[in-house]
């Protein structure tokens, strides 16, 4: 664990976990949406449904997304580490190289897959004390878009900030394309 703390620190690492992570938070909030604008504003919506809908979709997507990025990160370090033997003349096998190489692929693909699920954490919120009799469903599902437009407003803010551009303008930004596919989603639920 601490090795993979400290490949974590390295320069090269920081931006390929932050790039994963980001991208999957972002898929898998937009897709929370679609489910409760699908399921919870739905005439009977059951709750059963709706958080089992949430809950197996995030696993499906945190497993998809850990599994393709392992394989995907796999061959680029691979090549990287080929690339590097050649230019090098030596073999990097059993160096800090080749170990960060690794750490990189299995910090990647647990992030990947740990994302979805903290996104349902947020957004599954409401609908717990929606079991309990504290909210009707409809309220639950309100308050878990808000939690789902906020989660997208944070990670724009921590996007802005580790950019350097404005992290309220472009948090905004990614509030206005969560509304967007959330209006989307409720045109479409409403059409069907």
């Amino acid at each position: 664990m601490s090795d993979l703390r400290e490949t974590l620190k390295k320069d090269s690492v920081g931006p390929i976990v932050r790039r994963f992570f980001i991208n999957t938070l972002f898929d898998s909030t937009f897709m929370l949406l679609g489910i409760i604008v699908g399921s919870a504003f739905a005439a009977n919506a059951g709750l059963r449904i709706i958080v089992v809908t949430m809950l197996t979709t995030s696993v499906a997507l945190g497993i998809s997304t850990g599994v393709s990025v392992y394989e995907a990160e796999s061959l680029e370090q691979e090549k990287k580490i080929d690339d590097l033997e050649k230019a090098l003349f030596t073999d990097l096998q059993d160096t800090s190289i080749q170990k960060t190489a690794k750490n990189t692929i299995i910090l990647a693909t647990i992030i990947n897959f740990a994302t979805p699920l903290l996104s349902f954490t947020v957004t599954v919120i409401p609908f717990i004390f929606a079991a309990f009799g504290l909210l009707s469903i409809e309220v639950a599902a309100w308050v878990s878009v808000t939690l789902a437009l906020s989660t997208l407003f944070g990670a724009g803010v921590y996007m802005g900030r580790i950019g350097k551009t404005n992290p309220y303008k472009k948090g905004a930004r990614m509030v206005i394309f969560g509304i967007l596919a959330f209006i989307i989603g409720y045109l479409l639920d409403w059409l069907i």
